[in-house]
C-alpha cells in the first residue's frame, strides 16, 4: 500500500514534546522498530530543527536518521532503500525540490513510495508530494508551484494558521472554477492511501483538513473525516 501522510502545521518542529502525529507516522509501517529518515533541506538543514527531530524520535520505537546534502552526501539509493518511514521537514519548497531533483532523489523516493515506504511531512513537506502546492517560497507572495506529482490535486497547507492562505486558495478557486483545493490546518494532516484521501487526523484540538471548491463565485469547504489522536 501506498502511503503520504501530509501535515498542515506543527509536529516535533514547533512542538518538541508533543509526539501524536510523530507515532501515528510510525505506526503505519507496521513495524515494530521502523528506520525513520529526516529529509531537512528545505531549512537549508537548520541545526536546530534537526537536534528536535531526534529530541522526539529518540524516545519512539524506531531508528531516526536524516539525511545532508550540504556535507558529504551519502549513496541516496542505498539510504533509501533502507528506510519505512521518511519525513520531509518545512522551509522553501522551491530550494529544496531543485537539490533533490540535481540529486536525482524524487526519482529515488518515487521508486520506495512504490515499494511501500511511508511518505510524509510537514509544510514543504506536506505539498511537496502533490502535483502543485502553495508555498511562500518567494518573499513577495504566495505562488502556486509544480511538485513532485506523487499524488494529484493542489495542496495548501497552514490553511488555518496564517491569514493569506485562504484569501490565495479563493483567487485561485476563482480562476480555475472546475479545481479543487486541499487545506490542512495547523494541528492536523491528510492521510493519503494509494493515492486518494483516507481521513484527516487531528493532533491538536478542533483542527481539520478540507477539500474546497467554489460554486456560483462561493467558496466550500468541505471538511474531511476525521481521526482525532487526542484522549
Amino acid at each position: 500500500m501506498k502511503q503520504i501522510i501530509a501535515i498542515g502545521g506543527g509536529g516535533f518542529g514547533r512542538n518538541p514534546q508533543e509526539n501524536l502525529i510523530e507515532q501515528y507516522i510510525l505506526d503505519q509501517t507496521n513495524k515494530k522498530n521502523p528506520n525513520i529518515l529526516f529529509i531537512p533541506t528545505a531549512t537549508g538543514e537548520l541545526d536546530s530543527y534537526i537536534v528536535n527531530f531526534y529530541k522526539v524520535f529518540s524516545k519512539l520505537k524506531c531508528q531516526p536518521n536524516h539525511l545532508s546534502f550540504f556535507k558529504r552526501t551519502p549513496d541516496l539509493k542505498q539510504l533509501i532503500a533502507a528506510q519505512d518511514a521518511i519525513f520531509v521537514g518545512g522551509g522553501n519548497t522551491k530550494s529544496m525540490l531543485a537539490v533533490w531533483r540535481d540529486w536525482g532523489l524524487d526519482k529515488i523516493l518515487l521508486e520506495a513510495y512504490e515499494k511501500g515506504v511511508v511518505m510524509s511531512g510537514v509544510s514543504a513537506g506536506a505539498i511537496c508530494w502533490f502535483n502543485e502546492g502553495i508555498t511562500d517560497s518567494w518573499e513577495s507572495a504566495l505562488k502556486i508551484m509544480p511538485c513532485l506529482e506523487f499524488v494529484s490535486g493542489l495542496c495548501c497547507p497552514h490553511y488555518d494558521e496564517e491569514p493569506a492562505r485562504r484569501p490565495a486558495t479563493k483567487k485561485y478557486l476563482l480562476k480555475y472554477k472546475d479545481r479543487e483545493v486541499i487545506g490542512i490546518e495547523g494541528g492536523c494532516a491528510l492521510h493519503l492511501r494509494d493515492n486518494q484521501p483516507h481521513r484527516a487526523i487531528r493532533f491538536l484540538k478542533g483542527k481539520n483538513a478540507y477539500r474546497v471548491t467554489q460554486k456560483n463565485n462561493h467558496i466550500i469547504e468541505s471538511p474531511i473525516r476525521v481521526h482525532s489522536l487526542l484522549k
